[in-house]
């Protein structure tokens, strides 16, 4: 009986990660007279050294449809710019929280979100996952499409900054071509030991993958406010329309390390420049 119980809580907080809650709550307001935050993002490391994150997969089933031979996914892209240093892609630079009186507290209210973040669609095409990188408002919608003659079964985890831990948020079988399926995401920021599928407060994405074929893989990063920026090719970003105020600004990377945050001081029509930078782990 006490198995049945917890199967049941379990199955229900799994279910609470993809509901809107209260806590979600954001206000749009016209802001006026707004400061603006930009920068890069460095990779610390040389070609080489960002190279040795990203993986060559063996297609070994469905190579009708996925192809044969490898196939190379790249989870750390880099770029040399004019100086030779290494700008990263695939990363979010976002406004965690702004300082209220003494303490950091999650943004209330601000600009509106973008339309095209309010949902986010994974296309299984061709055997992979598109687009490679994604963003999603939370309490939008995360939706799956098969659009492959062979059966996918779409695996979602959320990602830590820190530690391994790596809890299935949703886990669903797409066997047909046109098969979809519909996901209201939020992340919670709660963790307990008891409950530890729980989003925790230091994680903003997702890792997507596909349990039948090894080497899919896709990243979302879920907006808790619109204060954010998806950083360019040549690892630049801008975050604009900022209400006057102190920040602590962040880097998401869904495969390395993120750096510290940074705090950041907003004056009315005033521009800041903050460069984040990864440093490189392995030898």
């Amino acid at each position: 009986m006490k198995k049945f119980i917890s199967i049941v809580i379990s199955s229900l907080m799994a279910v609470a990660l993809f509901l809107p809650t209260n806590a979600a709550a954001y206000d749009e307001i016209t802001v006026t007279n707004g400061g603006t935050i930009k920068g890069k993002v460095i990779f610390t490391g040389s070609q080489k050294d960002a190279n040795k994150y990203n993986k060559v997969y063996t297609i070994t089933k469905d190579k009708h449809v996925c192809g044969t031979g490898k196939r190379k996914v790249d989870y750390v892209k880099v770029q040399k710019d004019k100086k030779d240093k290494l700008r990263l892609s695939d990363v979010v630079v976002y406004l965690d929280k702004k300082k209220v009186g003494k303490r950091y507290k999650s943004l209330k209210k601000g600009k509106a979100f973008a339309e095209d973040v309010e949902n986010a669609t994974i296309d299984q095409k061709a055997c992979a996952f598109l687009p490679f990188f994604a963003v999603v408002k939370r309490g939008g919608t995360l939706t799956a499409v098969n659009s492959d003659s062979v059966g996918h079964n779409i695996h979602t985890y959320k990602i830590l900054n820190k530690g391994n831990a790596r809890p299935t948020l949703f886990n669903v079988s797409q066997p047909n071509e046109g098969d979809q399926v519909n996901k209201d995401v939020d992340v919670k920021d709660v963790k307990t030991k008891k409950q530890p599928n729980n989003f925790g407060s230091k994680s903003r994405g997702m890792k997507v993958e596909c349990d039948q074929h090894d080497f899919m893989h896709s990243f979302v990063f879920v907006a808790k406010n619109p204060y954010y920026a998806v950083v360019e090719e040549d690892g630049t970003y801008t975050i604009d329309n900022i209400p006057p105020g102190k920040y602590r600004v962040k880097a998401w990377h869904g495969y390395l390390k993120n750096p510290k945050a940074k705090t950041v001081t907003v004056k009315a029509g005033k521009t800041k420049t903050r460069t984040f930078k990864y440093k490189n782990k392995k030898k």
